[in-house]
């Protein structure tokens, strides 16, 4: 029986957002179902509907974020940032009073625990409020003139333009807002098309975008990716793709986009991170860090820890347990009290993850924990797979869902010869005590991935350190300070230091005639 406080009503959204109008939609609709169960025979629910809007309504969205840019001369790319800054403080009062609808939504559609799903809420809260006061200490630092050489320089930050900007069903808010708060601060504007999953959830916020930008600005639109975002990349008058989700997708975006060379590309993309545990590492704490490493969310974060390497005179010990430990996660829905392993949102996942599970086995690997792939109607639940070799597929791909290999290792050199072999470089989790075997490690491992973590998990967090990767795993760089950088581009205002120039500088200063030659401090 679900408590009452959890019951869901299906939520049919009639409109989608272009031009600051919600427009109601005459068309077909895609029905959003979750695969948690509301009745005793197990069958999907439907939580609502959504337009499936096509080619037509994606260029009409793409027609107004063009005319609101302007070639430049937008309201809102013109904007003095102070105003720029009360619109999204705007938007952010208005976001705070929908957490409750979000996050029911949340659970239903992707399975997110309740904790996870408030969390995720709030981190969100708290990044568009951290943009905020980066972008403050952004503009003070450019509030000034640099002279060299007898030229007066201003130097602030602008626009790129035109922003397509496509989320992530794992993280849905949270990674959507990652892309849209900065591109949308330092004067860009954008089209959002939410994921498969988790597009619903974005329902509720949508009058607040219209209320709180000016027209055109923020356009979010419903339908399929190859059915609405690749007529809109084929125009080319997309400058920013701003993407988290899988190569495939970004390659074929970009390949859509007619001119390559000036397109800009904020990508977050798969990874294959792995925990390194030495001999000498706290089992403790590493099983305890890996558990949650692999299994947070089922496995399904791109920060998700998706091989386990594990020293050879350790490794019995380490399976024996850490397998221990998982079997005593708790499966169960989403608001259910101390619950671990929750349904997955993909129904094709569980069949997915058993095919990796069964050409393990097939080529030499052993199930290791006892409950390791029993299956429900929407549910696999975690295999620990061992020993790994190259060979398999759970050691080649990025599982994203609840299955752990276990490589053993003797020689140090062999994981990172695989590292540096492999087509991901995202983070990396390093388990050990010895200062002398850490620290030429981590001098190695930095210059394979972007984040090493010490006796810990990896993740994105906290938002004000650097999110990126080599190779396959991104482009571009996500945080607080670096995402504001990644979605503008260095311009200024140069003059020779002369009195008829001077003159002029003092007056537009004086007169505050320009929004862009300002030393306007903003508290």
């Amino acid at each position: 029986m679900i408590p009452k406080e959890f019951q869901i009503e299906p939520l049919h959204q009639t409109t989608y957002l272009v031009n600051g109008e919600l427009r109601e939609w005459k068309g077909a609709y895609d029905n959003v179902y979750s695969t948690i169960s509301s009745t005793k025979e197990y069958q999907p629910t439907l939580v609502g509907t959504v337009p499936h809007l096509g080619k037509e309504e994606a260029l009409e969205a793409l027609e107004a974020a063009c005319n609101a840019y302007n070639k430049g001369k937008g309201v809102w790319a013109t904007m003095k940032v102070k105003d720029r800054i009360l619109s999204l403080e705007k938007f952010l009062k208005q976001m705070q009073t929908k957490r409750e609808e979000v996050v029911k939504l949340m659970m239903w559609e992707i399975g997110k625990s309740l904790p996870d799903s408030y969390k995720e809420f709030d981190r969100t809260i708290e990044y568009i409020q951290d943009t905020i006061e980066e972008y403050k200490k952004l503009d003070h630092d450019s509030a000034k003139f640099i002279k060299r050489d007898g030229v007066y320089a201003h130097i602030r930050r602008g626009p790129l333009g035109v922003v397509l900007c496509l989320g992530p069903y794992n993280y849905p808010l949270n990674e959507a807002f990652a892309l849209l708060i900065p591109a949308l601060i330092m004067g860009n504007t954008a089209i959002y098309k939410p994921a498969k999953y988790g597009v619903l959830l974005m329902a509720p916020l949508l009058e607040a975008f219209r209320d709180c930008f000016p027209k055109g600005v923020i356009n979010v639109i419903f339908g399929r990716g190859r059915e609405i975002a690749s007529p809109i990349m084929a125009t080319g008058r997309i400058d920013v793709l701003a993407l988290i989700g899988n190569s495939k997708s970004a390659i074929a975006l970009q390949d859509a986009h007619p001119n390559k060379n000036r397109l800009r590309l904020v990508l977050g993309l798969e990874a294959k991170n792995p925990a390194i545990i030495l001999p000498n590492a706290d089992m403790e704490l590493t099983i305890n860090e890996c558990i949650s490493g692999s299994l947070s969310f089922n496995g399904q974060r791109c920060t998700a820890l998706k091989i386990i390497y594990v020293h050879e005179s350790i490794k019995d010990t380490f399976l024996q347990k850490f397998s221990q430990k998982v079997d005593e996660l708790k499966f169960g829905n989403p608001w259910e009290k101390d619950v671990k392993l929750t349904p997955l949102p993909e129904v094709e996942k569980p069949n997915y993850i058993q095919a990796l599970i069964d050409d393990a086995l097939l080529k030499g690997a052993k199930i290791q924990n006892q409950k390791g792939g029993e299956r429900t109607e929407n549910f696999i639940f975690p295999a620990v797979l061992s020993p790994i070799t190259e060979q398999m597929r759970v050691y080649k791909e990025e599982q994203f869902g609840p299955v752990v290999p276990v490589k053993t290792f003797a020689n140090i050199d062999e994981i990172i010869d695989e590292m540096a072999r492999s087509n991901y470089g995202q983070q990396v989790s390093l388990f050990g005590k010895d200062v002398y075997e850490l620290s030429p490690l981590i001098d190695n491992l930095v210059n394979l991935v972007c984040r090493v973590n010490l006796n810990s998990q990896c993740q994105r967090g906290p938002d004000v350190f650097p999110f990126t990767g080599r190779k396959d795993s991104a482009v571009g760089t996500l945080s607080v300070h670096d995402a504001l950088r990644s979605f503008s581009i260095r311009t200024f205002v140069a003059s020779k230091d002369n009195a008829s120039n001077n003159a002029i500088l003092e007056d537009l200063l004086q007169r505050g005639a320009s929004n862009f030659i300002s030393t306007d401090f903003i508290l």
